[in-house]
């Protein structure tokens, strides 16, 4: 059984033709509950962190302008989102729910965030439709309450998780491999232990050979739990992602990320990561099938 979690009552409206698809996590979950992926004992609303755990990594100033409405003209741009009360309360909720699919897979080898993925916030501000940097969060957090001594971070999104290899790539307890669109946002890139950038049009089979020379990497590290950023915006047709990937090169993806975890005996926590595709519903099939390999190897 999956142990999933999800913030998507926090309901929350954005401008028509806003590039955000806000609707798809409760498409996903609702999708999954009526498949029977996932079940609804197995699966649990979160509440938001609070300013203690946020403030693992990012600054107080930031916090307390982003919670009192404060932040620039500049910052909201550079945020791609309109701010709300209820915005900042879901994204701290969703870094609850990374943090709850953390603990869940260290007991259960598998937890899963219906969300997630905001690898582009830094600890001084928010970028790119990312407040909070919750994998981040979760690594501190774990690290601690002493949870575990090394911990990977396996990120497929097509952007570059330019937020989260910043906070933590000069930690030696934590591996990143990240595989990105090169000419895609974000325009500088951040170092990590292994980031390959794509050439834009990168289809199954390149990217497919991508990863499998570089994934058995992550298993040489030895971590204790790996993060899965599985973003799905290297869709072909994305509007965001530059990616050519087709459903079944995403699938063929995540079934050799879980598997390979599984196999090495190392539990991982996903997040939904991006995913731009028009019409939605391609977007919404991608992130299901995500979760429906999770199922098909870790039950």
């Amino acid at each position: 059984m999956i142990r999933a979690f999800h913030c998507d009552s926090i309901s929350l409206r954005l401008p028509e033709g806003h590039h955000f698809p806000i609707q798809k996590y409760r498409l996903v979950r609702e999708g999954l509950l009526e498949e029977r992926t996932l079940q609804s004992t197995s699966l649990r609303e979160v509440e938001p962190a609070d300013l203690r755990i946020l403030g693992l990594v990012h600054k107080p100033d930031y916090l307390q302008r982003l919670y009192e409405g404060e932040l620039s003209r500049e910052e909201l741009r550079r945020l791609g989102l309109p701010w709300s009360e209820r915005l900042v309360q879901r994204a701290a909720a969703s870094v609850s729910a990374t943090i709850e699919a953390a603990w869940a897979a260290l007991e259960h080898g598998l937890g899963v965030n219906l969300g997630g993925g905001t690898h582009h916030a830094f600890p001084d501000r928010g970028e790119a439709f990312c407040l909070f940097n919750d994998i981040a969060v979760a690594c501190r957090l774990l690290q601690q309450r002493r949870a575990v001594r090394k911990i990977a971070i396996i990120d497929l999104d097509a952007h570059q998780g330019d937020g989260t290899a910043t906070i933590l790539r000069y930690d030696p307890s934590i591996f990143i491999l990240d595989i990105y669109c090169e000419d895609n946002f974000p325009a500088k890139k951040v170092r990590t232990d292994v980031g390959i950038g794509l050439p834009e049009g990168t289809t199954d089979r390149s990217y497919l050979e991508e990863l499998r020379q570089h994934l058995p990497k992550v298993f040489q590290f030895k971590p204790e739990l790996a993060f899965y950023q599985a973003g799905v915006d290297p869709l072909r047709g994305d509007t965001l992602g530059g990616l050519a990937l087709s459903h079944e090169g995403l699938e063929e993806r995540d079934q050799l990320v879980l598997r390979s975890c599984r196999e090495a005996g190392v539990p991982v926590s996903i997040t939904l990561g991006g995913g731009y595709a028009k019409p939605l519903s391609e977007t919404v099939k991608a992130h299901m099938n995500t979760v429906r390999v999770a199922r098909a190897l870790f039950t």
